[in-house]
């Protein structure tokens, strides 16, 4: 019996290994939330039994344990292949920390500079008022975008990315690995999500370049922490508040930047400079 357990393991593992990114890919996302749904029910059980919705205070423990939980998933799926983490983007350089601090500092660059522009149409009004109430969101707020890009890009930019390169062009791989980045949002919130979907396959899209242009995951996780960060201590301090003067399909649908022509021309021009860094100007 042991012989036939054996036998049939490597079998499996044999047609594992031989299969279509796609497969793997799906494989993958099943065995991720497979090691995550104990963990869920547990946190989630006493929302189910009383009935009650998701709230973002009962939504965050549940989005931290999956992250928490990604790179093991990960860990199993390099091991299995006899890849590196350095092959999906995580070299242990410096040059990966520097290039996180780039992509960081021209997100948040490129986000005030939008929202300077916005400010000076009266689409948007600053708070001064409310300045003391960002300082302690700071440092709170960086750990967490840094903490999410960094998944997201592990995930989506690097394992992705790479498995789908084994069988398709790098534009190719970029586009589906892009759709499944935004796809897998709607599972936390499908109302706000379902206005944001090409706006986020559009940012799938550039931090795939900008994966490519940096050569390691540093630049794209930079740039995605960096959109993160700015987009939330403002909102959550109350310091940006939008005046309801512009108009929607430019400022974004219920204020949300992905679902408006701004914020997609934010992420092209950023693609765009991306592409011209790569071809060396």
């Amino acid at each position: 019996m042991e012989t036939l357990w054996l036998s049939t393991g490597k079998e499996w593992l044999k047609w594992l290994l031989a299969a279509n990114s796609l497969v793997k890919i799906g494989i993958f996302l099943v065995v991720w939330a497979g090691l995550w749904l104990p963990v869920a029910l547990h946190l989630k059980r006493g929302q189910w039994r009383s009935g009650l919705p998701l709230t973002p205070q009962t939504k965050l423990p549940l989005l931290a344990t999956l992250y928490a939980i990604a790179p093991i998933a990960i860990w199993g799926a390099a091991h299995l292949e006899g890849r590196s983490w350095a092959e999906w983007g995580l070299p242990g350089q410096p040059q990966l920390l520097l290039q996180t601090a780039l992509g960081w500092v021209l997100a948040v660059g490129s986000t005030l500079v939008v929202l300077a522009l916005e400010g000076y149409g009266g689409w948007v009004q600053w708070q001064r008022e409310n300045l003391p109430r960002l300082w302690p969101l700071l440092l709170p707020v960086l750990a967490l975008a840094l903490a999410i890009g960094l998944v997201e890009e592990l995930v989506f930019r690097g394992f992705m990315l790479g498995e789908l390169q084994q069988d398709y062009g790098f534009w190719q791989a970029a586009a589906i690995a892009s759709l499944l980045f935004a796809l897998l949002h709607l599972v936390w919130e499908q109302r706000e999500t379902l206005p944001q979907l090409p706006g986020l396959w559009v940012m799938g899209m550039v931090l795939s370049e900008a994966y490519r242009a940096g050569g390691n995951l540093g630049l794209a996780w930079g740039l995605h922490a960096g959109w993160i960060w700015a987009l939330t201590v403002f909102k959550e301090a109350g310091v940006l508040v939008y005046t309801g003067r512009g108009p929607a399909w430019l400022v974004g649908w219920r204020e949300l930047p992905l679902a408006g022509a701004v914020g997609l021309l934010l992420l092209l021009a950023t693609g765009w400079g991306l592409r011209r860094f790569e071809q060396g100007f």
